[in-house]
């Protein structure tokens, strides 16, 4: 069978009443387990659901009003599948760094020499809007292929106020275009660029004096900073963080990925809806993540495009009940990829999570890394997002290849 149709976004905007039939379901709820339901249908308003449920059990009510109708022809239905941390908008491309760590330079090494983000920096800044927008367009449309109907996009290839503002603007844009749900996250705190230096600090205090101007503009949903040896220190992320709080933004932070750091407890501190990455995340972490219900969100494309060796501790985090998400992180270097599906593949096969856990970290925990209680599950009242498949069982979604 061929695995994904692709992700659906209804949106019939007369508000009309439309019905999905003869599906089988599977709605990600804990109650309903993930055992596809046979022949359900689900009645929706515009873009939200009303109904769902066994066809033979469609209230003459809601059937009286349906004026559309899409018949699933028995095809797997499960909601959109969210992924919740990507990179998406930015110039030019790093093929030749995929080279040179193939021949053994590291991805430290590489960014030192002003390689990595700088590199990608430069391109986004040459690139103009136009070329940005139709970029990430193409990305985002792949990923759509794949299930998704819901993406957050994070900025940092700008990294100064005129080319993060229009990353902003194209990344809200794709949302429009393309027919999808968009996230925005500031990350303007992604690596020090250029013209500071050496001067880290200075750099910190120009992202804080932005921020104001992007949360009154409504061009950021969030704040994420890379707390790591390539990017700030615990002090400069307690600066940003302390910042985007008392603009009332949520954080999030790239942690543990490259080394132990103690990023993931600073953001846990601030309750941070998501900690990404952690590969060398510790006890501390964990149990900072845990109290503050922080949720982990495993990058394999990452790990796997590094070739890194320490993978992040799913059984510790399984263990103390941390929620756990799964996302492409797509970016040009560390992670050029543009399957969901196949970052579910990867979290099962390289860091053991079960398919039953990938699905969730791609739909329910992931619409919880984003703050968001609309979505990930299907039922009465939420976002009719949904991804129809050629599947027989969801757990095929995380096993092609």
């Amino acid at each position: 069978m061929t695995p994904a149709i692709g992700g659906l976004t209804n949106r019939h905007a007369d508000h009309s009443l439309a019905i999905w039939r003869n599906g089988r379901v599977t709605t990600m709820q804990v109650r309903d387990g993930w055992e596809p339901r046979e022949g359900w249908s689900i009645v929706t308003q515009g873009d939200t659901i009303v109904w769902l449920g066994p066809a033979n059990q469609l209230s003459a009510e809601h059937r009286r009003g349906i004026e559309i109708e899409h018949d699933l022809d028995g095809k797997l239905l499960t909601p959109g599948l969210i992924d919740c941390h990507t990179h998406l908008v930015y110039g030019g491309k790093r093929d030749d760094e995929f080279e040179m760590r193939l021949g053994g330079v590291s991805y430290e090494e590489i960014a030192r020499a002003g390689g990595g983000i700088r590199a990608t920096v430069a391109a986004t800044r040459s690139a103009s809007t136009a070329e940005l927008l139709d970029s990430a367009c193409r990305r985002a449309k792949t990923l759509q292929r794949g299930g998704v109907t819901t993406i957050e996009i994070k900025s940092g290839y700008g990294l100064d106020f005129e080319t993060e503002t229009r990353c902003f603007e194209v990344a809200r844009q794709v949302g429009t275009v393309c027919g999808l749900s968009i996230r925005t996250t500031c990350l303007s705190a992604h690596t020090v660029p250029q013209e500071f230096a050496g001067n880290g600090d200075a750099y910190v205090a120009a992202v804080c004096q932005w921020l104001p101007r992007w949360k009154s503009s409504g061009l950021m949903d969030a704040v994420d900073a890379f707390c790591d040896t390539v990017g700030f220190s615990l002090e400069q992320t307690r600066r940003v963080f302390d910042c985007a709080t008392k603009l009332g933004l949520p954080v999030k932070c790239h942690a543990e990925q490259l080394s132990l750091q103690g990023g993931a407890a600073l953001a846990a501190s601030y309750g941070a809806l998501s900690c990404d990455h952690l590969e060398y995340l510790d006890d501390v972490g964990i149990a900072a993540m845990r109290a503050a219900g922080t949720v982990a969100v495993l990058l394999p494309g990452a790990y796997y495009t590094l070739r890194q060796t320490t993978p992040p501790p799913v059984a510790q985090m399984r263990r103390a009940g941390i929620p756990v998400a799964v996302a492409t992180d797509h970016n040009p270097g560390s992670s050029p990829l543009l399957s969901l599906p196949l970052a579910g593949n990867m979290a099962c096969t390289l860091f053991g999570l079960t398919p039953q856990e990938a699905i969730a970290g791609m739909t329910v925990r992931a619409a919880q890394a984003l703050g968001l209680k609309d979505r990930g599950v299907l039922q009465p009242g939420l976002q009719a997002h949904f991804a129809v498949w050629e599947l027989d069982h969801p757990r095929e979604i995380v096993y092609w290849l």
